[in-house]
């Protein structure tokens, strides 16, 4: 079993927990076909909309991948997706600074969003169940 964090403005991941899917570095394949079924995933918004320029800065959900190919999607023309189903949890959001002491992963506090950059990353099991006890928690 695997962990990752997929960086998606929180109005894509909504979209993508509505139709059960995740989407990763705008519709690469490469991303999703290093995940397995019931790999774990935590998304983090680093902005509201995609085009917006207002920090959001919080995990948005969490989800397991299911059994299944990865599958490309039209959308239209110019936009063919690669996707994979998902199992999303009810979960709360969490703002990610009160834990960047905390997160193995982070190993520059001053530039922890460095390792966020690239839209998906894979991170240690310690730092998946940090962030998802944060977020299954109400607060």
């Amino acid at each position: 079993m695997k962990y990752w964090i997929i960086v998606a403005s929180k109005d894509h991941m909504q979209a993508a927990k509505e139709g059960s899917y995740c989407q990763a570095c705008h519709g690469k394949k490469w991303p999703l076909a290093k995940m397995s079924a019931g790999d774990g995933i935590l998304f983090y918004s680093s902005k509201e909309k995609l085009r917006s320029n207002t920090a959001y800065q919080k995990f948005t959900a969490i989800g397991f991948v299911e059994k299944g190919k990865v599958s490309q999607q039209t959308i239209n023309a110019n936009f063919k997706p690669y996707r994979r189903k998902v199992k999303f949890l009810h979960c709360e959001e969490v703002k990610i600074h009160p834990l960047l002491k905390k997160l193995h992963f982070v190993d520059n506090i001053d530039k922890w969003g460095y390792k966020l950059m690239n839209g998906f990353l894979e991170i240690n099991k310690y730092d998946f169940e940090l962030i998802k006890s944060n977020m299954l928690t109400k607060h």
